[in-house]
This record gives C-alpha cells, sequence and structure tokens, in this order.
C-alpha cells in the first residue's frame, strides 16, 4: 500500500508535469521514438512482406528471419550498437541511435508476418479471378489483396506499437529521456513513487495504443469496409 500512495502521490505532483523533466515533455519522447521506430520498421518490413505473400517467393525468409529477430534480446542489441554507432556520433551515438535500430529491430517481425500471412490468406480464386479480368499485378496486390488484408495488418502493427512502446523504456539506462528516465531515475534514487510512476506511465500508454489499434481493427473488419464485387 505503501508503494500504490506513493505513486499516487508521485503522480499527482503538479512539479511533475512541468518544465524540462515534466511528464508531458518525456512523454513525447517516448512517442516520437516509438512512433519513429515503427515507421521505419513498416517501411522495411511490410514492402518485403507484403512482395512475399503476393508472389508466394522465399516464403522461408518470413519465418527463418522473424525468428531469428525475435531471438535477439534489445537490451543486448543496444549495447552490441553502442561501440559502433558512437564512432560515428559520440553523441547521439550513445543516446539515441542504439535504442532507435534495437527497436527497429523489435518491430520488425511481427509487421513482416503480419503482412505476408494477411496477403497470402486472401483466396487464391479471387486472385485468378482478377487475372482473368486482365488487372495488372500490382493492381492485384493494391487493390484486391491490401483491402482484404487490411485487418492482419493492422494487427501487426498493433503488435509492433505495443512491444516498441513497452521495450523502449531500455533506451532510458543509455541516457535516453522517454518515460523510462523515470523507472532509471527512480530505482537509482531509491524513489518508489518515482519508479512505479514511470511504470504506471509506459503501462498507461501502451495500454492506450493497444485500445486504438483494436477499435482500427473492428473498424477495418467491418462489412461496411470491405471490397466491393463485381457485379
Amino acid at each position: 500500500m505503501q508503494i500504490v500512495a506513493a505513486t499516487i502521490q508521485w503522480l499527482a505532483d503538479p512539479a511533475h508535469w512541468q518544465g524540462s523533466n515534466g511528464i508531458p515533455l518525456r512523454l513525447g519522447e517516448h512517442v516520437a521514438l516509438s512512433g519513429l521506430s515503427l515507421l521505419l520498421a513498416a517501411l522495411v518490413a511490410m514492402p518485403l512482406g507484403l512482395w512475399i505473400g503476393h508472389t508466394g517467393r522465399f516464403s522461408w525468409l518470413v519465418v527463418s528471419s522473424a525468428n531469428a529477430w525475435r531471438a535477439l534480446p534489445s537490451f543486448a542489441v543496444i549495447g552490441l550498437l553502442v561501440p559502433f554507432t558512437t564512432l560515428l556520433d559520440p553523441n547521439l551515438g550513445f543516446i539515441l541511435y542504439p535504442t532507435l535500430i534495437a527497436m527497429i529491430v523489435l518491430a520488425g517481425p511481427p509487421l513482416l508476418v503480419n503482412s505476408y500471412q494477411g496477403v497470402a490468406g486472401v483466396d487464391r480464386d479471387l486472385v485468378e479471378a482478377a487475372r482473368g479480368m486482365g488487372m495488372s499485378e500490382r493492381q492485384i496486390l493494391f487493390d484486391l489483396e491490401m483491402p482484404i488484408a487490411l485487418p492482419v495488418l493492422a494487427t501487426g502493427l498493433r503488435s509492433a506499437a505495443v512491444q516498441v512502446i513497452a521495450t523502449a523504456t531500455l533506451g532510458a539506462t543509455f541516457g535516453f529521456g522517454g518515460l523510462g528516465h523515470y523507472i532509471v531515475l527512480g530505482d537509482a534514487n531509491q524513489d518508489n513513487g518515482e519508479l512505479f510512476g514511470g511504470v504506471v506511465l509506459v503501462a498507461a500508454l501502451a495500454l492506450g495504443t493497444l485500445a486504438m489499434f483494436v477499435l482500427l481493427e473492428r473498424r477495418l473488419a467491418s462489412p461496411g469496409l470491405a471490397p466491393r464485387t463485381a457485379g
């Protein structure tokens, strides 16, 4: 109960919601890092997954690469990258780049796998019918397969986003801000209020993101957004 009271007291303190160390600023840092990581991972993993799902080529790559990426501990990835990225940039190469790259690696597998499964799961009879109607492969992918696969793609984005938001706290160990700053600082100062206040904020952000994507998936899966069939 003391921990709960200390956490509530810390979160309710107006001083923690303003200034250069305030919660809004740290929240913005956390969202910015997570959003950039997710965007960069999506730009690499999703086109690859869509292409493999559409063509059926190199499907083994999805399973093998996804399993390999998932086996990499994010904290270890950050630590391994630091010596190399600091050579490129002594400042951001320690504080930002290792965490950013590690979060991209973390977000990649669910985006790759769901992009592949979403397109590969489209009824092949529909695809063949589209080819018979004279649609190009590009039109089939973007006008037929992707609209049907949208709920699966959104699920991959949800999984990646929640994982990145929860794991980006590790960056605070190497000097990056974000909500993990409170967890690291609270642990160092033996301040349970700040420590668990940071935990609550990260959990709230992850749950809020999860709820947003769940609503998006339900919207995408609604009959009103189903692709029109030729009559």
